[in-house]
């Protein structure tokens, strides 16, 4: 579920607590959560609502102008209208866990087994050490580049990145990516493993 920017930061502040959403199925589901740019969004309520539900005043509490613009953006996409209630969480939980670069002996292991999970369900095999590996020795490159040089494919590369910055390891940047502080020491603590 993406926001425009300009609402982005009226979610933050409390005063856009409301979506609408045309969708063959919801991409959220009540009591979730879910990490947008500006952090965390709890998922209140998601209910099937008529078109009527749609008044000028609910437009402008989901962060329109008008009715008429709201329904502008909803008529680009068929599927049934929905609509989402939802607070703002707080930051991304996931800032924390990377700048937290003290990993007991307990959590290493879990991080391994997980990496290693990954690895084992991977049509490309080992990947993910590899993978913080040229990230580290590369950082800030495109995405494409990294690819090529791991002979992975560019979009499932993205898609997994993705899952090392949820354990934390790595963090995105305008272009290409980095390792976290975390990362750095999952990194340095698997090397002296090998």
């Amino acid at each position: 579920m993406l926001f425009r920017d300009n609402i982005m930061e009226a979610i933050r502040q409390g005063r856009v607590k409301l979506a609408y959403r045309r969708w063959k199925r919801p991409s959220v589901k009540t009591g979730g959560t879910l990490l947008t740019a500006i952090g965390l969004l709890h998922i209140d309520e998601v209910t099937v609502v008529p078109e009527s539900d749609i008044t000028e005043a609910t437009a402008k509490e989901s962060g329109f102008p008008s009715k008429r613009a709201l329904f502008t953006e909803l008529d680009k996409r068929p599927g049934t209208l929905y609509r989402i209630r939802f607070h703002y969480g707080g930051d991304d939980p996931r800032i924390a866990l990377r700048e937290n670069e003290k990993v007991s002996k307990a959590e290493m292991e879990k991080i391994l087994k997980k990496l290693q999970g990954l690895d084992e369900r991977s049509p490309y095999g080992a990947w993910t050490k590899r993978t913080l590996g040229i990230i580290a020795k590369r950082p800030a490159e495109r995405a494409g580049d990294l690819a090529e040089a791991l002979r992975i494919d560019k979009d499932w590369l993205k898609v997994s990145i993705r899952k090392l910055k949820n354990m934390g390891l790595t963090e995105s940047l305008e272009i290409g990516y980095q390792l976290s502080p975390r990362g750095e020491t999952v990194l340095g603590a698997w090397k002296r493993r090998s």
